[in-house]
């Protein structure tokens, strides 16, 4: 059985490679940096060694995955470790995956697209310049727990800052000004004055010719935060310009409380599209490479006022929930509102069977039928069966 290491794990198992190297080269880089610092959980470790990772590892594990372009590889470790009964399962002895990078230095030579890596087993400090903000260029060794900080990081951290390692660094990953947004409201951090400069200059000129795959990812990681801070900052600083040039009003809706009463209480987290409710705001999302599911959330979303229950009940029949809330914010909250809370569970109970039984013969005419029986019962939800085969014969 191969397992993932959890935190704690991963810690074991470097505290026992390093027994066999003792030149420093291991370090832990970027968020579990940070984290600690802040006194946070940390899930996702970064273990760098400074030099090609990939012939460094095949000294004491066996690399079952390797990229070479990038210098990531992934080792399973055998008998190094043996951590109690966490890692057994059916009596078998568990083996362990790591995984390692190498220290490596990029270039952006299409601004806005993935970098090109120009150097793997560059210095520990070329490998973290490549970094979004100092707060995430910190390094720990391994050896020592020495703390390596070639920004400032730790005074930024100190101080709530968030802050780019170079003036071009929005020009080359305009997704960094997203995760920004992500660390400000996840930390309660805001950008430094030069950093807040630099956002605003690329901003009011933004080059269209970027990864919106990556966009996408930033979005639903930031998005689904659920936070109204956020998304006020995102439409009030005008981050919103990264994916539409059209110019998006703040809604009078508190979509954080929409979603905690509708989305999240009724739908298991994983079903629960709610990065696109708030982005559904912007109206359009045509540059980012949306799922069929996604796009039918949009889709379905009415573009005027629904005029009664029976149009509300037809419109949002088969609609996800997503697309309810959408109209709510976009549209009428409080029609939204009852359609959630009264209507959308309101079913009649008169089958096509029960029209046979009548003599009526299957036909188009049935739908109409069932339509006229459902306006009677959205007025008056206690119908019975037999009330609504007592109005069938008033059709």
């Amino acid at each position: 059985m191969f397992t993932i290491l959890p935190f704690y794990a991963k810690i074991a198992v470097m505290e026992i490679i390093n027994i066999k190297d003792t030149s420093n080269k291991l370090f832990y880089i970027g968020g579990v940096v940070r984290d600690e610092f802040l006194g946070r959980k940390s899930f996702d470790i970064d273990i760098t060694y400074v030099g090609n990772a990939i012939e460094y590892c095949t000294r004491f594990g066996k690399v079952i995955q390797k990229n070479p372009d990038f210098g990531t590889v992934r080792v399973k470790l055998s008998p190094l470790i043996r951590l109690s009964d966490t890692f057994s399962h059916d009596g078998e002895k568990d083996e362990v995956i790591v995984d390692f990078a190498s220290t490596r230095s990029e270039s952006y030579p299409r601004k806005g697209h993935l970098p090109f890596v120009e150097k793997i087993g560059c210095s520990l400090k070329e490998d973290v310049m490549r970094r979004d903000f100092t707060i995430n260029a910190l390094a720990k060794s391994v050896a020592t727990g020495e703390i390596v900080d070639y920004t400032g990081g730790l005074d930024d951290l100190k101080n709530k800052k968030l802050r780019v390692l170079h003036d071009e660094s929005f020009i080359d990953d305009p997704t960094r000004i997203i995760r920004g947004l992500k660390f400000s409201v996840r930390f309660g951090f805001e950008l430094d004055k030069h950093t807040r400069l630099l956002q605003e200059e690329y901003l009011s000129n933004i080059n269209y010719d970027m990864s919106y795959k990556r966009v996408k990812k930033e979005l639903i990681e930031t998005f689904n935060l659920n936070s109204q801070v956020a998304f006020e900052k995102f439409i009030n600083e005008k981050i919103y310009k990264l994916v539409t040039e059209n110019d998006v009003q703040l809604p009078k809706t508190n979509i954080e409380n929409l979603i905690n009463e509708y989305l999240t209480a009724q739908l298991p987290d994983c079903m629960a599209a709610i990065w696109l409710v708030y982005a559904g705001v912007l109206g359009d999302l045509s540059r980012l490479p949306l799922t069929k599911i996604e796009q039918k959330i949009l889709d379905d979303v009415p573009k005027r006022i629904l005029q009664d229950d029976f149009e509300l009940y037809k419109t949002f029949e088969n609609a996800h929930i997503e697309s309810v809330l959408l109209y709510g914010i976009l549209k009428d909250e409080a029609g939204a509102r009852h359609y959630l809370d009264d209507l959308r569970n309101i079913k009649i109970s008169v089958t096509g069977k029960d029209l046979q039984n009548l003599g009526i013969k299957p036909s188009p005419k049935y739908q109409e039928i069932f339509d006229e029986i459902l306006k009677q019962k959205l007025k008056n939800p206690n119908m019975t069966k037999e009330d609504e085969l007592a109005h069938l014969k008033n059709i």
